[in-house]
């Protein structure tokens, strides 16, 4: 997958950025910078200003990419769920056992991502760290219903359609597939974020990981 995935372009909506960061190397700075700016201030202390000061560059070399810093953390959010995808769909090919699949691709969108180091540019780790402390940003805005309508959740959407249509599958007549699938996987970053913060209201801890937790409530939930 390493040797593969160096030679593929991931899928971002292109309405997140106005010139594509990954066509220079200015660009791909700007991203590696961000996501370590963003991992180390948080998002509601990061700004253009401060992200220009670390790349030493003007603040408007950041606007001549991204409008905002929500449409960056929507860049952001949109290539983590590209990645994703990917790694789903590589790890399940040629696999007919749909039971086996699933248990794949619950691992995929709920374990801990290490980082690739042949996305040089992207610490996927990071990144990680930063999708699950502020993802809820993304969506829980006033504009998310336009947002909605022009296309920003197209790859998060299709994330979960592909494990819908794995559950279909195995039982084709569970009524929630669409309701639980969403509720894993916005689940996971929740788990993994009280795991790290408020670890008393979770289950997970160094003998129990958010991946065996899930598959244990999918397994059950369908198959009943």
């Amino acid at each position: 997958m390493r040797e593969l995935i160096s030679n593929i372009r991931l899928q971002v909506h292109q309405k997140t950025f106005v010139k594509d960061p990954e066509t220079s190397e200015l660009g791909k700075n700007l991203i590696r910078e961000s996501i370590l700016l963003i991992d180390e201030i948080g998002f509601e202390n990061f700004t253009f200003k401060k992200l220009g000061e670390r790349i030493k560059s003007n603040e408007s070399s950041v606007y001549r990419y991204f409008e905002n810093k929500h449409k960056l953390l929507l860049y952001l959010a949109s290539w983590y769920w590209s990645y994703l995808e990917y790694r789903l769909v590589f790890a399940t090919n040629n696999i007919e056992d749909p039971c086996v699949r699933l248990k794949i691709a619950i691992g995929i969108v709920t374990e801990k991502v290490l980082d690739d180091t042949d996305t040089a540019h992207i610490n996927e780790a990071i990144l990680s760290r930063i999708i699950i402390a502020e993802f809820s940003k993304v969506m829980h805005t006033k504009e998310v219903d336009q947002e909605n309508k022009e296309g920003f959740f197209l790859i998060y959407k299709r994330l979960n359609a592909r494990i819908v249509s794995i559950i279909k599958e195995i039982n084709p007549n569970y009524p929630f597939a669409e309701s639980l699938v969403s509720t894993v996987i916005s689940g996971a970053l929740h788990q993994h974020f009280l795991s790290e913060h408020l670890e008393s209201l979770s289950s997970i801890d160094s003998g129990k990981s958010v991946s065996e937790f899930y598959t244990h409530l999918i397994t059950n939930t369908i198959q009943n």
